[in-house]
Order: C-alpha cells, then sequence, then structure tokens
C-alpha cells in the first residue's frame, strides 16, 4: 500500500502534521509509520524527504515546543528533518542545533509570514528571523510567502514579490547555482500568467496558473523604486512570450557606447571535451540589442570573459566590446520565426575543455550611436532602449531532440464518461482520463507533454500539460453533430524542444462511445 501511494503520486518530500492528541500507547505505532514511510520514500524515489512537524510529543501529548529536544527528538531521528513551530524565542535555533549535532541544518525553524506569534514578527520584517536563524546555523522553513498576495501588498504582487524575497535574499544570499549540468533550459515561466506560448506562438489567452510549468529563474537583482539603473529588468507576464507565460524584459536608455548587464544566472557548469552550444531567443525595437556575457574560471583558476554577441554591425561590436572581454563570439546561425519575425534566434557556440561557467550575465547595448541634432553634428544623446528575452538553451552536441515516432507510444483512455450538457442543445460532456507510454522500455527521457485537443474538424486547443503519463480531462464541451475527438500528446524535451503536433501520439474517441 505505501509503495503504490509513493508511486503514484511521484511527491519528494511529505510533511507529518499530527496535530492530535494521541494515547501514549500509540506512539510506538506512530514512530513505526514515520521510520518506514522514510525508509520507503528513500528506497522508492532516492532525494526524497520526510519532515516531521513539531506538534504532537512522544507522550502523546498536542505541545508545540517551537525547538528541538527531548521531546520531539526520537521523531527527527528516524526522519529527515523536523518543521519547527513558529513561535520560538531567539536562542532556540542555537539550543535546537546544539540537540541535533551533526544534523543542525535537518532543523527547520519555522518562520509565519503573516506574523502571527513568529520571532521578529514576519511580513516585511521577516528577514530578523532569517538573520538569527542564519547565526546559529540551523535551516529556516518559511511559511505563507502567498501573504504578499492574499494581504494585496501595494503598488503590486510582481513589485511586492520581488520586494519580499529581495529580503529574503540580502539576508542568506543565493544559495542555489544552475546550470550545473546539461541540457540547460530556462524560458523563466514562474508557474502563472496570463498567455501560454509555444517557438513564439501562442496557444493559450486566458489567465492560468500551475506551478508544476515554473522553469530555472534567474537571479535579477530587486533594486526598488530606484531610478539610478539605466535599464530596468523584470520577468514580464504581460509582454508576449516565446515559451511558457514568462519572459524577461529589459527597458530604459543607454549613452553612447554604454551598455548594460544584468545577472541571469550563477552557475558550477564545469566544461568537458564537447563544443557547447548557447541558443536563445530575443525581440527588440529599434538599436537594442542583447547578448550573453559568460564568466568562466579556468584549470588555473584564471578568470575569462566571453560575450557571446547579437549579429549586428560585427565590427562596431568588435571595436566597443574587444577589449572588454577574453573574446567576443559573433553567433553561428540567425533565424527569425515564422509566425512571428519580431523574435530572433541565435546561436553560438564555444569550446573551453576544463573551465567552470561561473555566471551568465544579459548584456545590454545599441548597433550604432544616435546623433542629437539639438547638440550638433557630433553630439551624440541617449537612446531608447527595449529588448525582451524568450527562453536561453544551452546543450552539447546537435539540437536536435528525438522523439519516438507517434507509434511508438501506445495511448490509451481511461473511466470515459459521456453526459448532457446544458450549453446547447444536443452537445456532450466528455471527462475521461488519458494514460501513455512507451512500446518498448518503461522509462522515457522526457521531462513534460502538452496536451491538445480538436473536435470533428476544429483545429487543436491546448488543455494544460502533464509532468507523468496521464493527463485527466473534466467537462470537456462536444458540440452537437461531432462525430469524434482527438486528443494529441505532445512530448517536450529536457532541453525546450517540442515535437511537431502532426508527429506526436495520439487518440480518437468516437462521440458517445465509453
Amino acid at each position: 500500500m505505501m509503495s503504490t501511494l509513493i508511486n503514484s503520486t511521484c511527491s519528494l518530500c511529505w510533511q507529518l502534521n499530527m496535530e492530535v492528541t494521541l494515547d501514549p500507547k500509540q506512539i510506538p505505532n506512530l514512530k513505526e509509520f514515520v521510520s518506514h514511510l522514510t525508509q520507503t520514500m528513500h528506497s522508492s524515489l532516492p532525494g526524497s524527504l520526510v519532515i516531521w512537524y513539531d506538534s504532537v510529543t512522544v507522550d502523546g501529548a498536542l505541545s508545540w515546543q517551537n525547538q528541538l529536544n527531548d521531546q520531539n527528538k526520537p521523531f527527527f531521528d528516524i526522519c529527515d528533518g523536523i518543521f519547527v513551530n513558529y513561535t520560538w524565542e531567539e536562542d532556540f535555533p542555537k539550543l535546537s542545533a546544539d540537540v541535533a549535532g551533526d544534523r543542525k541544518f535537518d532543523v527547520y525553524m519555522g518562520i509565519d509570514v503573516f506574523g502571527r506569534n513568529t520571532y521578529g514578527g514576519g511580513q516585511w520584517t521577516t528577514n530578523v528571523a532569517l538573520d538569527v536563524i542564519k547565526k546559529d546555523d540551523c535551516s529556516a522553513a518559511i511559511f505563507a510567502p502567498g501573504w504578499v498576495y492574499e494581504n494585496k501588498e501595494p503598488p503590486n504582487f510582481q513589485t511586492a514579490q520581488n520586494r519580499w524575497w529581495g529580503l529574503v535574499e540580502q539576508s542568506w544570499g543565493t544559495v542555489q547555482k544552475y546550470p550545473r549540468k546539461l541540457p540547460f533550459y530556462s524560458n523563466f515561466d514562474q508557474g502563472h500568467g496570463y498567455h501560454i506560448y509555444n517557438e513564439g506562438k501562442q496557444i493559450l489567452d486566458t489567465p492560468w496558473d500551475n506551478i508544476s510549468s515554473q522553469s530555472f529563474q534567474p537571479f535579477i537583482k530587486y533594486h526598488g523604486d530606484s531610478t539610478t539603473q539605466p535599464i530596468q529588468v523584470s520577468v514580464n507576464f504581460k509582454e508576449a512570450s516565446y515559451s511558457g507565460g514568462g519572459n524577461i524584459t529589459f527597458v530604459g536608455t543607454l549613452g553612447v557606447d554604454a551598455d548594460f548587464t544584468a545577472t541571469l544566472f550563477v552557475g558550477e557548469l564545469h566544461l568537458g571535451n564537447s563544443p557547447v552550444h548557447f541558443t536563445y531567443s530575443v525581440k527588440s525595437s529599434g538599436d537594442s540589442l542583447l547578448g550573453l556575457a559568460l564568466q568562466f574560471s579556468s584549470p588555473t583558476r584564471d578568470k575569462r570573459s566571453v560575450l557571446l554577441a547579437a549579429s549586428e554591425n560585427t565590427l562596431l561590436t568588435m571595436t566597443q566590446f574587444s577589449s572588454h572581454f577574453t573574446s567576443v563570439i559573433m553567433p553561428r546561425r540567425v533565424s527569425k520565426l515564422d509566425q512571428d519575425p519580431a523574435w530572433v534566434i541565435h546561436e553560438s557556440s564555444i569550446d573551453m575543455p576544463g573551465h567552470i561557467l561561473k555566471e551568465i550575465r544579459a548584456l545590454c547595448y545599441t548597433s550604432k550611436p544616435i546623433k542629437s541634432a539639438d547638440h550638433g553634428p557630433h553630439s551624440l544623446a541617449p537612446s531608447n532602449y527595449y529588448a525582451v528575452l524568450g527562453d536561453i538553451k544551452i546543450f552539447t552536441g546537435e539540437d536536435n531532440s528525438k522523439f519516438p515516432p507517434a507509434n511508438a507510444w501506445l495511448v490509451n483512455s481511461e473511466f470515459i464518461s459521456w453526459s448532457t450538457s446544458n450549453t446547447a442543445q444536443g452537445s456532450k460532456k466528455l471527462s475521461v482520463k488519458l494514460v501513455w507510454q512507451l512500446k518498448v522500455g518503461n522509462a522515457d527521457p522526457f521531462d513534460q507533454y502538452k496536451i491538445y485537443v480538436s473536435r470533428g474538424k476544429s483545429s487543436s486547443e491546448y488543455l494544460g500539460v502533464a509532468l507523468l503519463k496521464s493527463f485527466y480531462v473534466s467537462d470537456l464541451e462536444v458540440d452537437s453533430g461531432t462525430p469524434s475527438v482527438k486528443f494529441v500528446i505532445q512530448v517536450c524535451g529536457s532541453e525546450g524542444g517540442v515535437q511537431k503536433l502532426e508527429d506526436s501520439p495520439f487518440i480518437q474517441l468516437q462521440v458517445g462511445d465509453s
């Protein structure tokens, strides 16, 4: 039963919150459950975690300890960590770390962002608690960061969200580093938005929310309302995207021969003997150009910098940047999308065996200086700058995702249900579970699948995305006279590529069939 539950949910983390009073005689059973769950998770899903919440004690009492002590340590000892309740005092992280010994980082001191009796007050002073936790070498468990949204913090959600997480970064710094391995792909999607695009083509034009669609996020610094930055950088959900529902927008002004850089990723990517390819999509206006500035460390710990420049004006680019970078590389291929030629795809390659990619920055610059008529023929005025970064892809080998043909997949339908719709006479509603798998082999290297539907002769309509090889369709409207419904499963690669819809696996259901 336990293995079935774990394999069906694929959840990598379980938090056990037993906020009840128990008969002390039941405690051995509870400990056996926690131990068995932890061991089963580790064997079924390596890297998974089971976290105990600081609630019921070994005596069966519902008594929040707000620290790790002898009342809750027996549970801590048989799982991967403890989420300590929020109402701790200043010395409790240090006391808990002492009790945990060499497992001090498995102690997660709770912080309630709403500020309900939490140390430091939460909200805009959440960093007060974080500073204490960091000083005493414990981990932190931040509860309800959705406070920013739920409390409608001004001036708007995105600005307030960036400001709040900026406090976390100021306190703890940047902990994660990526990219660390290849392939690496990010379309900067945050798992919500107002539209969804697929390689520059809009496939959804309504607001949506699906946290499983979140991509690697850029390390954009929050500068508040400061006007000292010539270029404002933000993850944007309103502008048309290249892939998913987000992008990075760069808006401002640049002076003559000026440039601006913004950190995108801080990594630890060890380069091998094969060339590494970079592909990124950009939409810009006027003379605005956007390149990628890469920072490397060499086997001898020397620092090297490489500019992957945009395609315009090679001579000007070399003149402006050759003295600032170890090397300047012009793209080996530039292409535009048929459906939206404003999107320009830049492809570049580097060959630096033994080096480590430490940082990826966006470099904003212009293709030519602009003369100002107001200040004489030789005077140059700042120019407006606007560019949108759609996605970044880093990989080795050829960029040709090997997708199995449609007939390599077995697609089935389960729990088919037809019901009468109230929207139009004779129309029906379809509910069904779609499941698919490769005919040969139990595993596949694909990260996600996009699901489309076409009703009769209608064009394909995007339904959603699946991370597992199954998808539930609920109450799909089917007009009267529609003979069949076709579901297409579009396979997506880890490097951002997608299979063509016409080559993707599908299943066709006749209306009324069960």
